[in-house]
This record gives C-alpha cells, structure tokens and sequence, in this order.
C-alpha cells in the first residue's frame, strides 16, 4: 500500500494509478531517498515530474517544504494527485499541471520559477532521463543550491554531466537507481 511515510501527514494511505502503466517508489527506496534529502527540505519549492501518484512531492510537503509543483501528463494521474493532497490537505501549497514534461519545464521557466529539490520518476528505458536533465538545465528552472534526484533503471546510465549539472551520488537499490545532480560549481 502507498503512503506517507514522515512527516505531518505520516500514515496517509495515498491513491495509486493502475501498476501496470505505473511505478510507485517502494518504501523502503523513499525512506532512503528522504534521508539523504533531509536535511535540505525544510522551507523548499519542490518540483515532482512523471509525477504519477504526487508520493514523492507529497512526501516532502509532510516533511516542511513549502510547495510543490506536480507535473504528469495523464489525466487519471491529476485526478489521482489531487485526491492524495485533499487527504494530506496540502492543496494550499500545490499546483498540479496535466501536461506533458517539456512543455511544462518550458511554462515554468517562462514563468521564472526556481526548484530547491526536484524528483524525476520517468518511465523505464524510454530515453526520457538524459533529455529530461537536459531540459531542466537548458529551462533553468533549478535553484543554485538545488537537488535533482533522478530514479532511473540500472540499464540506464545518465552521464556525469549534462549541461552545467553534475552527479553528486548514486544510489543502487536492485534494478533501482537514484542519480542525485546539483549545479556545477565554479
């Protein structure tokens, strides 16, 4: 069963999309992912793209961060995102954008919006990593003490660097894995 983990809103069941087009972030993974992030949530923009259930954002919402912008393309996955923050009731700091990716990486850029903490859930060996990463660079739409925490599958192997973001760690959990990025440092 998927549900908040930490936080204000521990124990909240959450809504999932069908499994067989989605692939909530287990538990075990999520707990890991936060204790690495931590210690960087409290009073943050978050950004959760490929959003499908809202768990991650939702997750750091119930750890302190201020916002968080949801971004999936499927309309069941808004409605399902939206129901998750009416039981944690954080609709008040969220805004759930029914689009695809790039084309809300682009929005949000136009709109001068800067993340402290971004999630990246795309769908296994689709070749969205790379080009996703690239986007968010190119849209500079990542805060200058920013995170990006990408889960990608083993057989997808990001570079050490796209653009001016720069993986900092990786974390292996099985076929699982997490790529953290943060701004080149010059």
């Amino acid at each position: 069963m998927l549900r908040v983990i930490g936080g204000a809103a521990r124990g909240v069941p959450l809504k999932a999309p069908d499994e067989r087009t989605t692939r909530p972030t287990m538990d075990r993974i999520k707990e890991s992912v936060f204790n690495i992030l931590m210690p960087y949530i409290t009073d943050t923009a978050i950004l959760d793209i490929f959003a499908g259930s809202g768990s991650l954002g939702i997750e750091a919402l119930s750890r302190g961060a201020k916002s968080a912008v949801f971004v999936d393309n499927g309309r069941k996955c808004r409605d399902i995102i939206m129901d998750n923050l009416k039981k944690t009731r954080f609709t008040q700091q969220a805004t759930v954008l029914a689009m695809d990716v790039e084309k809300a990486l682009r929005y949000l850029s136009k709109n001068q919006e800067k993340f402290d903490i971004i999630f990246m859930d795309p769908p296994y060996n689709m070749n969205f990593v790379v080009r996703t990463i690239q986007n968010i660079d190119d849209f500079d739409i990542m805060s200058e003490e920013g995170i990006l925490a990408c889960e990608h599958h083993v057989d997808e192997s990001p570079p050490e660097k796209v653009g001016n973001l720069v993986k900092t760690r990786v974390k292996s959990y099985g076929e699982t894995l997490y790529s953290f990025y943060e701004k080149e440092t010059r």
